[in-house]
């Protein structure tokens, strides 16, 4: 059984593999990197100025743009946001986007990117850094720093972030195409409401504005949906709302004093509806992070506050006490208690995972470190050296008190271990899965030990693409618990499906905690490997492979893992997760350990099995289901490409899902690498087995010597070594590191190759 594991590494991997690597790395946190842009026109920074004071972010064209060295050409380029860019300033912040002109055209899967200048932020880290944290948590962009040329002239030391767009939204949501808005009025009010999703401006949509920004095809009757139930039902909000999300982004933004956000003047952030129909906030623009932003707090502190308030801020200042401008998405949920609960205990777990540990002490001199160099050839930079050098740890003084980050963070840290709630949480331990032996349609039994907890909830989904359903665990000696007052709580699930996916939260009069502490956005799993599974999928047929019509459609390959035939009378083939009995399978039997092809063409009256659905190139689902509508398996992918390259399970039957060339009706071989094809040939190798478990073996194109590095899913680098290989054969022993999505890294005098695996 896994322990734990990362919501967002299985959506991770339905992505384009080699985009998604390559996106990871372009975000490599110890990595700066070098961006020059080119403009015919000498007085390129009038121009852009110019485009800025009009205000309706037209672009300037930059006849090319190389990226660490990688030349792209016609290149939309403007300023990005609004206080931080000025007409009157050298090093302004820039918004890149390749496909201006060029349809398609990106910078390894980047189609955009955010350049920040690094001003109100004399320590250079508090952006980087605070992303780093986030992403621990919820979904966060990546990032990391970039060096900024203009015409062979350096700009200065940038933050390098990931735009919030599809690219983002596919990999997090695996879906870009609904509602999407984010949050910045047109015109910021410093003593109003602005995008705080209050209802004042009435029951028209269109009255919302001037306050949103709308960022998909369509939305506003969605926006005013939630926004009305958020106001007046709120007891109704989790219909409408990932609660679960908000709360984890409150207590980043308390526990990190980050209040150029929904906090502060209610802006800087984004809302996104996922396929529940749930808006989910989203982080941005964290360059004013630790306490640098101290203006308004739509509280008590309305005129704003000083950084010894900022240490003691009350994190439940907008339930205890008054809101001057309303933040309902703060209030109306902190008016429920098991919420409050909730929220101090996502609190609590940041700041034991980050501060009480001193971990951000050291990534912050990592950092600082890494771009010490940079920081002093940056001419156009807003603060000193001596200021940067300082505000890690001490105050800087320039037109405002920059905190310096760990004075404030330490006594943070102090005043909240003693807030109501961060003491005298339940305890829960031993949590446990039985029987361990499991088929799907079987009944297993979670049980755990916990201490001092009035209630216990057990939350638990069969397929990443539900939501969680909630039930009472109990403690009364008829639910596998031992004794009845034993402090052992237990819940029998039934008719489990290929896998089992839970968290346990239990909370007592004051004070709550989860397990995992990450939950939901970490949970415990229970995987279960099923005779016959979904093995491999094509979305664009190259026709090479054509049905018994001779039509080059859409195929999904299913594959029995067992040494018996299955019947498949009954089951069911689906892409739609709310209608799994969408095409139901004729009497048909899959041999042992054989393949069976159901073209997905909607062409059901056809000889041979045609599904009554096609499936989607840019991104869809597979879903397989039992006579009883058990969920036997399911796939969800992104963006598919053009070409050989089918998506499929390697290893063959039972693998995590990767790109790798077709192999129809037949075995799948290795996965397409970064550099094309994982079959050693020049300049590649194979990893294996993918994911592992204690050692991770790789293949060679070459002898020789090489530099190895394997990194975290962060781009921190964990081991790093030399070696000088006679054989095409080594091994890596991983039985050290924790489960996850990794990477290693390959560099010879040739060449670097990357390569993702997991750890399971």
């Amino acid at each position: 059984m896994k322990k734990i594991v990362f919501a967002f590494i299985s959506i991770f991997l339905l992505i384009n593999s080699k985009s998604l690597v390559a996106q990871t790395q372009f975000y490599d946190v110890d990595t700066i990197r070098e961006i020059k842009i080119y403009f015919d026109q000498s007085n390129w920074d009038h121009l852009l100025d110019s485009l800025f004071t009009l205000g309706n972010e037209d672009r300037l064209l930059a006849t090319k743009v190389t990226v660490d060295g990688t030349q792209l050409d016609s290149v939309g380029v403007r300023y990005k946001g609004y206080s931080s860019a000025s007409i009157n300033r050298i090093k302004n912040p820039f918004n890149l986007k390749f496909d201006y002109v060029k349809v398609n055209q990106t910078y390894n899967g980047i189609d955009k990117i955010k350049l920040s200048n690094i001003i109100q932020d004399p320590s250079f880290i508090r952006e980087v850094l605070s992303y780093e944290i986030a992403r621990k948590y919820m979904p966060a962009s990546k990032a990391n720093f970039a060096n900024v040329y203009v015409n062979d002239t350096l700009i200065g030391l940038y933050s390098n972030v990931e735009a919030v767009g599809g690219e983002f939204l596919q990999e997090h949501f695996n879906s870009s195409d609904n509602s999407f808005f984010k949050g910045n009025p047109a015109s910021l009010n410093l003593n109003g409401d602005n995008s705080n999703l209050g209802d004042a401006p009435g029951t028209d949509s269109t009255l919302y504005y001037p306050f949103y920004t709308l960022k998909s095809d369509h939305g506003w009757a969605d926006l005013y949906e939630f926004i009305d139930t958020l106001n007046n039902y709120p007891s109704e909000i989790e219909k409408l709302l990932n609660v679960d999300r908000t709360l984890w982004m409150h207590a980043f933004n308390y526990s990190l004093i980050n209040f150029d956000s929904y906090v502060g003047y209610a802006q800087n952030y984004y809302i996104y509806k996922d396929h529940h129909g749930r808006f989910n906030p989203i982080l941005w623009d964290l360059n004013q992070s630790f306490a640098s932003f101290r203006l308004a707090d739509a509280s008590i502190h309305f005129f704003g506050f000083t950084i010894p308030e900022a240490k003691v801020m009350d994190p439940l200042l907008h339930y205890n006490n008054t809101s001057v401008y309303e933040r309902p998405l703060m209030r109306n949920l902190f008016n429920n208690n098991r919420y409050r609960k909730m929220y101090i205990a996502h609190m609590r777990t940041i700041m034991e995972e980050n501060f009480d540990n001193q971990d951000y002490y050291a990534r912050g001199q990592h950092m600082q470190t890494l771009i010490d160099v940079s920081v002093q050839n940056d001419t156009n930079k807003f603060y000193t050296y001596a200021d940067f050098q300082n505000n890690l740890t001490s105050t800087v003084t320039d037109l405002v008190d920059y905190a310096g980050i760990t004075d404030l963070m330490d006594a943070r840290n102090t005043y909240l271990s003693t807030y109501p709630g961060f003491q005298g949480a339940p305890v829960i331990s031993n949590v446990n899965a039985s029987p361990t032996n499991l088929a799907i349609g079987d009944s297993v039994w979670i049980t755990s030990k916990v201490a001092d907890a009035d209630s216990v909830i057990l939350a638990y989904r069969y397929s990443s693409t539900e939501l969680f359903t909630k039930v009472d665990m109990f403690d009364d000696g008829l639910h596998n618990d031992g004794t009845a007052g034993d402090s052992i709580y237990g819940y029998k699930l039934m008719n489990i499906g290929h896998t089992v996916e839970y968290y346990i939260y239990a909370d007592n009069d004051s004070s709550g905690r989860f397990s995992p502490e990450r939950a939901a956005y970490e949970y415990h799993e229970i995987a279960i490997d099923g005779d016959v599974v979904v093995n491999e999928l094509c979305a664009i047929n190259n026709g090479i492979w054509l049905d018994p019509q001779g039509q080059d459609d859409d195929w999904i390959e299913l594959y029995n893992n067992s040494s018996s035939p299955v019947s498949l009378n009954g089951y069911y083939l689906s892409d739609d997760n709310t209608d799994l009995l969408k095409w139901r399978f004729p009497d048909t039997t899959i041999a042992a350990n054989s393949y069976l092809i159901v073209w997905a063409d909607k062409d059901i009256l056809d000889v041979g099995l045609h599904a009554g659905f096609k499936l989607s190139s840019t991104g869809d689902a597979v879903f397989l289901s039992d006579s009883s509508g058990v969920l036997i398996d399911e796939v969800l992918f992104g963006t598919q490409t053009s070409g050989n390259a089918t998506y499929g399970r390697f290893p063959n039957g039972s693998g995590p899902w990767t790109y790798m060339n077709s192999s129809y009706n037949s075995e799948n071989k290795f996965p397409v690498a970064v550099e094309e094809i994982a079959t050693p040939k020049e300049n590649s190798f194979v990893l294996y087995p993918n994911p592992a478990e204690d050692i991770v073996n790789i293949r060679l194109d070459k002898t020789g010597q090489y530099n190895v590095v394997l990194s975290d899913i962060n781009g921190r680098q964990l081991t790093t070594k030399n070696i000088n290989t006679l054989s095409n054969d080594f091994a890596i022993d991983v039985r050290n590191y924790s489960r996850g999505l990794y990477f290693l890294t390959l560099t010879n005098s040739e060449y670097t190759l990357t390569q993702k695996f997991i750890i399971k």
